[in-house]
């Protein structure tokens, strides 16, 4: 079963049903709900999320969105190893970018999921748009 790590965006175009988005983000979680791959996150990817959520969500609607999601993806811990890898690698301009990339490489996922491709040019393991990815699949 293939491993996708799904970036921030893929996560926040699904929850707020951002258009033209939202259909390939819901298509990727309708096949990770069927069993057929499995999604990882960051775990700031929960952080970033819930902040985003509480700028139009009460914080009991925004855990209860967070709880749902848990039910559907892997999350991935941000440890030593991680932030001290994307503290020393130049590659990346943006270092939130560095902590995704570097959450997937240690959780060994197969790809990226990212509508922000020209962050992850430098990355060792494939990096698809969910458009992309679906089509190939």
């Amino acid at each position: 079963m293939k491993s996708l790590f799904l970036d921030t965006n893929i996560i926040i175009d699904l929850l707020a049903k951002r258009e033209p988005f939202y259909r390939s983000a819901a298509q990727l979680f309708s096949l990770a709900d069927k069993m057929q791959l499995q999604l990882s996150v960051s775990a700031l990817t929960f952080a970033n999320t819930n902040y985003i959520l509480l700028k139009e969500k009460k914080p009991a609607e925004a855990k209860l969105i967070l709880r749902k999601l848990k039910l559907l993806v892997k999350v991935i811990s941000l440890d030593d190893k991680i932030i001290g890898l994307s503290l020393n690698d130049n590659d990346f301009k943006d270092y939130e970018d560095s902590l995704q990339y570097y959450s997937a490489i240690e959780n060994g996922d197969d790809l990226i999921i990212t509508r922000n491709l020209k962050d992850f040019l430098k990355s060792k393991i494939p990096v698809l748009t969910a458009e992309q990815y679906l089509q190939r699949i």
